[in-house]
């Protein structure tokens, strides 16, 4: 079988998957586990075939047009680099595992068929934009992502945050994919097809008329899509969907997509120096804010989620310095271990019966209850935090290097202070990370008070794919020496400068958040604990379900019950309350544009209710009256005729008269 056949095969299989799927999930509900697993898992293993045949050399180049348009041809081509092929193996893992993990964690919810097939689909999405070599084609699967993600978000729909937040997903998501259509059309003008070969060929030969309109205007969907400032507030609120979910959106799908359209294309936001430069501002903005948000925030998954928007923006600092091959080095390494983060959180939440992180540091033993999950997450949050020799050292520094490389003015056509942007950002974004990870594992493992409430074991599935992705987020580091053969062939070897600060900065980071912890707690000692919810008997659906439905904790509202031994309240002092907020992003969004436009309604409302309406009853009013009043002469009643012609007679003869008289 040859390597294109193949790579139409490894997007084409969940997608099968997921239609019979949805067929068989009512009639056939004994296929549905099987129809969920094996199609992806059968396209991982493609995926890793295409990718060791590919093996960094010639991409695998195919097109066929798929319909005349007299102008712009649009073609389903396939190109397969070295970052496709990787990218890919990591989307089919990251996706198996989500379903692996998922008969376990929804293993009594009514509506699983319909959210195995969607997973499914995402996949299948995903996987085409990764492969697509045409950009039209890219966007159908950009598109079906965020379909996916409206009804993946909102599977708990009975509840008033899951609706908001798979709404919310999709607006933002939608108000950054209106300007990115239109850069889209932008470019295939200038380059005369959508064609990703042609549009490189292009920008090599510097055919691009608007380079930097077309990079701004991509820019904005890729701020969406990849939750990057300033349209990143839809991600956290995400959270309401069921953790699995998140962690596929978080490690392989959605927002990972549009760090990679900018590695696939970053030619053309090269061609622009202000567009790196936006790039790096943005990145920065990104990285830092998001940061201290995760420091502030009470829901684990929430913690999460900012975590992934910190590190995202660390991909697109290294794209904005140039460097696709340390972008997508750290969109693999960070694929591995925030998924694994994401599935161990599920974990914790079945066994505490909570997301609140003030609820866990008040359950004692809670890691002898979840021993899997701790060990994992323990190594998660290391890699998280950089220590070497996680993977996430490697990756992060690979970043790092490469912005100190751009600041140092040895980065062609990047500007230097893109370069200085980035790299002042990383190193403070380093030191906040490591605290933020402190800070959650150990108010998740090092409580106390309560015993941890007891649900048994949980299933194998679930524990078993914990294991699975510790061995990436610890040995992937070790794969330094050959990815630059698929990527871009430069080196990734961490350099000794960023090395040695952006270490340091961890583990001071660590070290402070381990001291107020210590101190906060002495302090905690004389607050009477808190009652902690428990679900006896429940299932990780049920009780994620539970735990939304009850606000424990309220998903988007900062306001819960403060825990007086979280270091955070203490390390981030007046900025704190901002931070667990968002620093109000939402409510600045709301004044800027959310009232203003629903103030417009309203105008428009009155307008037509109180002008249109008035003059259209008005319009109909006259004639009505009309009518009547004819209605009421022609009574039928022949003396009244002869009466009134006998008057009118009498009227015009006098009328004559007079005029006679005058004349």
């Amino acid at each position: 079988m040859t390597t294109t056949t193949l790579a139409v095969l490894v997007p084409l299989l969940p997608f099968l998957g997921a239609v019979a799927g949805l067929l068989l999930g009512r009639t056939a509900p004994g296929f549905v586990r099987p129809l969920a697993v094996l199609p992806t898992l059968t396209a991982l293993v493609l995926a890793a075939l295409v990718a060791a045949r590919q093996g960094g050399g010639r991409a695998v180049d195919a097109a066929t047009e798929l319909t005349p348009t007299g102008s712009v041809p649009i073609e389903l081509a396939l190109y397969v680099d070295g970052f496709a092929a990787l990218v890919a193996v990591l989307v089919g893992l990251v996706a198996t595992c989500v379903q692996i993990y998922s008969t376990g964690y929804l293993r009594d919810d009514p509506r699983y068929p319909s959210y195995a097939a969607l997973v499914s689909l995402f996949t299948s999405a995903m996987l085409l934009v990764v492969y697509s070599g045409d950009l039209m084609v890219l966007l159908v699967g950009w598109e079906i992502m965020g379909i996916c993600s409206y009804f993946l978000v909102g599977h708990y729909w009975e509840t008033a945050e899951a609706r908001a937040a798979s709404i919310k997903a999709f607006l933002v998501t939608k108000l950054g994919d209106v300007p990115f259509l239109i850069g889209l059309f932008a470019l295939a003008v200038d380059a005369g097809s959508f064609r990703v070969t042609t549009v490189l060929d292009t920008v090599a030969t510097g055919g691009l008329d608007h380079p930097t309109l077309i990079a701004l205007l991509l820019l904005a969907g890729v701020a969406g899509k990849s939750a990057q400032f300033p349209l990143h507030t839809w991600l956290p609120d995400a959270m309401a969907g069921p953790t699995p979910v998140s962690a596929l959106i978080h490690a392989a799908t959605m927002v990972a997509a549009g760090v990679y359209f900018i590695a696939r294309l970053l030619p053309v936001f090269a061609a622009s120096a202000a567009a790196l430069v936006v790039l790096a501002v943005m990145a920065a903005v990104t990285m830092a804010g998001s940061a201290l948000a995760a420091l502030a925030q009470d829901d684990i998954k929430r913690v999460l989620a900012y975590s992934t928007i910190g590190q995202l923006g660390y991909m697109t600092g290294a794209l904005a310095v140039g460097d696709r091959g340390a972008a997508v080095f750290h969109l693999l390494s960070h694929g591995a271990f925030k998924a694994l983060l994401f599935l161990a959180a599920g974990v914790i939440i079945n066994a505490a019966g909570t997301n609140s992180l003030a609820a866990l540091s008040r359950m004692k033993d809670l890691r002898a209850r979840v021993p899997d999950a701790y060990w994992t997450t323990t190594v998660a949050l290391l890699a998280l935090a950089a220590v070497p020799p996680f993977s996430g050292f490697f990756s992060k520094e690979a970043v790092l290097g490469a912005a100190e490389h751009a600041a140092t003015g040895h980065a062609e056509h990047v500007p230097a202070a893109a370069g200085w942007t980035v790299l002042v950002a990383g190193l403070l974004t380093a030191l906040l990370t490591a605290a933020y990870a402190t800070r959650l594992w150990l108010l998740a493992f090092r409580g106390h008070g309560a015993e941890a409430p007891d649900h048994g074991r949980q299933p194998v599935a679930m524990n078993a794919v914990l294991w699975l992705l510790t061995v990436p987020s610890i040995a992937f580091g070790l794969a330094t020496g050959v990815l630059p053969d698929w990527l871009d062939g430069r080196s990734l070897t961490p350099a000794l400068t960023t090395s040695v600060l952006g270490t340091g900065l961890a583990l001071v980071g660590g070290l402070v958040t381990y001291g107020t912890w210590r101190h906060t707690t002495a302090l905690a000692a004389r607050v009477p604990l808190g009652a902690v919810a428990a679900h006896p008997g429940a299932d990780a659906g049920e009780v994620e379900a539970e735990a939304i439905a009850s606000h424990t904790p309220a998903y988007g509202n900062v306001a819960s019950a403060p825990d007086p031994a979280d270091p955070g309240r203490l390390l981030l002092g007046p900025l704190h309350r901002p931070a667990a907020a968002g620093f109000h992003l939402d409510a600045v969004y709301a004044a800027l544009f959310v009232r203003p436009v629903q103030g417009a309604a309203r105008v428009v409302r009155f307008l037509d209710r109180e002008v249109v309406d008035t003059y259209v009853r008005g319009a109909s009013a006259v004639p009505r009256l009309l009518g009547a009043a004819v209605r009421r002469a022609q009574t039928g009643n022949v003396q009244t005729y002869v009466s009134a012609l006998l008057a009118g007679t009498v009227v015009l003869v006098v009328a004559v008269l007079l005029v006679a008289t005058g004349a």
